[in-house]
């Protein structure tokens, strides 16, 4: 008789703090050396769980793993059951959702005629960054045996130069948090290391866009602030028309 017991699968963040040789692997990915390291060590004290308490993150088959445990042979083994798309589907495409929203952002933006010269070149330089992102966020979705979120309908009320600059500010702020919010929720390490690449340009993003508001380039000082999902859809419902 054979019987199917569910273990939960360990966030990927879990699972290198315990584990120093998957540690060791994941920082080379990184790129290794003290900077990937100290990185590593303030986000295992940022993240955390996802903080939300209240259930709104779903998770897509229950992030559980199946072991097959046997006590003989049998004459029927059973069928084997229908692949379901692996449990960080639904962030990756939650930060697909987002890459969207800001790259139909920044092309209107480019589009306004409000910039010239260099921070328009910044502009459009960020925007190839943002598309850069869709297509790698939409093709790890389908890797991981789920199907890319649509690309939603979008609505930006710009006004002046001065605004559209502080609107960009607060964007790549809250898309830089939304990443680290949700690194101490994803199982795969592959995930996750490609999730904090991300994160950093983002960051970078947010600071150049930081500097030329005429706001700190880091405003929540040496230790960025994670934004849960629901904290991060609450600000963007407002430019999503469906």
């Amino acid at each position: 008789m054979t019987e199917t017991v569910r273990e939960p699968q360990v966030p990927a963040l879990e699972e290198l703090a315990r584990d120093p040789a998957s540690r060791r692997r994941f920082l080379s990915q990184l790129g290794g050396g003290t900077g990937a390291a100290a990185a590593f060590a303030v986000l295992l004290s940022a993240c955390g769980d996802d903080g939300d308490g209240n259930g709104s993150q779903s998770q897509v088959g229950g992030g559980d793993v199946e072991v097959e445990i046997s006590d003989g042979p049998t004459a029927d083994p059973p069928s084997a059951p229908a692949p379901t798309p692996a449990p960080d589907v639904d962030i990756v495409n939650y930060a697909l959702t987002l890459e969207y929203v800001e790259v139909a952002f920044y092309r209107e933006v480019i589009q306004s005629g409000l910039f010239s010269g260099r921070d328009l070149d910044l502009l459009k330089t960020i925007e190839d960054h943002e598309l850069q992102h869709t297509a790698a966020l939409a093709g790890t979705v389908a890797q991981l045996g789920g199907t890319p979120v649509a690309r939603p309908s979008t609505r930006f009320s710009l006004g002046g130069r001065a605004a559209v600059v502080e609107l960009a500010a607060t964007v790549e702020n809250l898309g830089a948090a939304a990443y680290l919010g949700q690194a101490g929720r994803i199982k795969s390490k592959e995930v996750l290391a490609a999730a904090l690449s991300i994160h950093t340009v983002e960051a970078r993003h947010a600071a150049a866009l930081n500097r030329l508001a005429g706001l700190p380039p880091t405003p929540d000082g040496a230790f960025a602030r994670p934004a849960t999902m629901a904290q991060v859809l609450r600000q963007v419902k407002p430019f999503i028309v469906t």
